[in-house]
């Protein structure tokens, strides 16, 4: 179902109204009541459960405008207090921390032809051609970042379906903004290559995560019961969880 965007005004500690960002509405078979996600990027997510009048959205967001704007203001804070490289345009390195690996990337200027990236060695990138196109070059690194993630998570997600013995009808990698992954109805997980940026630990939580959602689509005591039966350590897990996004650059989502 596609995605609505709006915009709404933002209050305020004082009089002074400052806009919120733009807001995306998400309808969810899983959801039982409205929930509001604030991205790393400054993003806000509405979650609704199905037949949700979205009339009433506005509403909820006017009653939840001090959490939004506390949210905003610490993620914003958060960011300011990365490192210079987290915010840079284009990287000089990925450290995949899912695999133990950095890669190199090196820019060469060519004016003369299309903009290209090509793997060198066992960890190096070479992006060459008119590489002071910023836009054209983060576009070409996630390409290799989804290739890559189709490549290690899907493999990975087989082996923990067979270890928990929980089946799925296929796998997807997307980039999305808001979610680390995601299970439909019929079975078929969706999983972040920005999984790539993350450690092995919280990756395997991921998945196994989503695969218990084959069983128990929803969030009950039943679901989480099953998550800890394969992950005893989600709970602590699922709390770095909600900092994960520290560890994607900027870039990535530039």
């Amino acid at each position: 179902m596609p995605e609505d965007t709006h915009q709404l005004l933002l209050f305020s500690v004082s009089d002074y109204q400052m806009p919120l960002p733009d807001y995306d509405v998400r309808e969810s078979s899983r959801a039982r009541h409205v929930s509001l996600r604030v991205s790393f990027q400054g993003t806000l997510e509405v979650v609704v459960p199905p037949g949700f009048d979205r009339g009433e959205i506005p509403k909820i967001l006017d009653r939840r405008r001090d959490w939004i704007a506390r949210t905003i203001q610490r993620i914003e804070h958060q960011r300011q207090s990365l490192p210079a490289d987290h915010q840079a345009e284009k990287p000089d390195s990925l450290e995949l921390r899912s695999r133990q690996q950095t890669w190199q990337v090196t820019y060469e200027v060519r004016s003369d032809s299309a903009l290209t990236l090509t793997q060198s060695g066992d960890f190096d990138l070479i992006l060459a051609g008119p590489v002071q196109d910023a836009i054209a070059c983060r576009d070409l690194l996630r390409n290799w970042l989804q290739r890559q993630a189709r490549a290690e998570l899907g493999p990975w997600l087989q082996t923990l379906s067979q270890r928990c013995d929980l089946a799925y009808s296929r796998c997807s990698v997307r980039g999305q903004t808001s979610r680390w992954g995601s299970c439909s109805s019929r079975q078929a997980i969706s999983l972040n290559y920005k999984l790539l940026f993350l450690p092995p630990p919280m990756v395997d939580y991921v998945l196994i995560h989503e695969l218990c959602h084959t069983v128990h689509m929803n969030h009950s005591p039943a679901f989480w019961n099953l998550v800890r039966r394969y992950c005893p350590e989600c709970d602590r897990i699922r709390a770095d969880l909600k900092k994960a996004w520290q560890y994607v650059p900027h870039w990535v989502d530039a």
